[in-house]
């Protein structure tokens, strides 16, 4: 082994002094992006692609390696370019060419706009494949909420006991749901009033995974009738996507029965039945919604989330002066502004700290 290492050290000492030296971060993709092989998208793909850990993943980023989000945006601008290349012959030529009239620019503008608005809502949409959607397990202590996790992953990831308040820290994995859908789902301290400063601790994080989650599983001990702590979030989650779980039924069901009719939708069963656990499953599934259609295009960074607010905003202000009946040919800038906005996403303008940015999130080389 010595003897290999040293092997080793020889040939990188010789390569150092040959004035060889080790890739950079991304070093091969930014070649590619640079000689005018792949589009900034593509390239950010090559990223997305590399990190994917789902099949979802994966394949959203090899839709736009292949160019679709790209293609999609090029039709964009073309539209765009069109508008101001009709402004601009009226402008130079006006006996001989006839300025756009203001409907049919603001139909293109609108349609232009509609299409970016499909892409924005793309970027949240993504986000489900690429993080999974959020779930907190939430109630009062001993419901049964680290049963029902473990139950869930077909795991023993939370610890279990019958001692309430076992619970002071968030434990969060991830969950297939099914259909491609994944959830990010944290098992959170009982909420309760306690002075155990450490209890208090973990309660506190509860309220805050509660807080950014968007799906809420509540679950509480419907073996027993319900007490104020099980009463009480039960109705502040109420009007959000949630799902109750009234626990401990192999238990009884006395404050299942004994429910509010506003909970009326709740879920009556125990964490140690598999098909207590598929109800709750399939429950998460149906609020979560169907995966997106990762073959379609798609938003992959915040980067270009950005770029099409920004044309947005540019594209919200040429409607403005469109409807305000004001000269159609002050419409130029704003389309100028949303056509430079777009075009950031394919990185042909790009500055060469937002290169460096890009592609320091790369493996060496690659």
């Amino acid at each position: 082994m010595h003897g290999s290492i040293a092997v080793a050290r020889e040939t990188l000492l010789a390569m150092l002094a040959a004035g060889a030296r080790l890739a950079h971060s991304g070093e091969f993709t930014r070649r590619a992006f640079l000689a005018g092989k792949l589009d900034l998208t593509a390239a950010e793909a090559v990223a997305e692609l590399i990190d994917a850990e789902r099949r979802g993943d994966a394949r959203a980023a090899a839709a736009r390696l292949a160019g679709g989000l790209a293609t999609e945006v090029e039709r964009l601008r073309a539209v765009l370019r069109d508008g101001l290349e009709r402004l601009a012959g009226a402008l130079d030529f006006p006996d001989e060419v006839d300025a756009p009239e203001p409907p049919a620019l603001a139909a293109d503008v609108a349609a232009v706009d509609a299409a970016l608005a499909e892409l924005a809502g793309s970027w949240e949409r993504g986000r489900i494949v690429r993080e999974g959607v959020a779930v907190a397990i939430v109630g009062p202590p001993n419901a049964g909420k680290s049963s029902l996790l473990n139950a869930l992953l077909g795991a023993d990831r939370a610890l279990v006991s019958a001692h309430a308040g076992t619970t002071r820290d968030t434990v969060e994995e991830s969950l297939a749901l099914g259909g491609g859908v994944f959830a990010r789902i944290a098992d959170t301290a009982g909420l309760r009033a306690t002075e155990d400063p450490l209890e208090a601790a973990g309660i506190a994080r509860s309220e805050h995974a509660l807080a950014q989650a968007s799906i809420a599983l509540v679950v509480v001990d419907g073996s027993r009738p319900l007490d104020a702590g099980a009463r009480g979030i039960l109705a502040r989650t109420r009007g959000r996507p949630r799902v109750a779980f009234f626990n401990k039924s192999d238990l009884g069901i006395a404050g299942f029965d004994a429910r509010d009719p506003a909970d009326g939708d709740a879920l009556a069963g125990s964490a140690h039945d598999a098909a207590s656990v598929e109800a709750v499953r399939a429950a998460l599934a149906h609020i979560a919604g169907d995966a997106p259609d990762v073959a379609r295009p798609m938003l992959g960074t915040a980067r270009q989330a950005d770029a099409v607010l920004e044309a947005r905003r540019a594209l919200a202000d040429a409607r403005a002066t469109l409807e305000g009946g004001h000269p159609v040919d002050l419409v130029a800038a704003d389309l100028m502004a949303a056509d430079a906005a777009l075009g950031t996403l394919a990185g042909r303008d790009a500055t060469e700290a937002l290169l460096d940015a890009i592609f320091a999130r790369f493996c060496i080389g690659k």
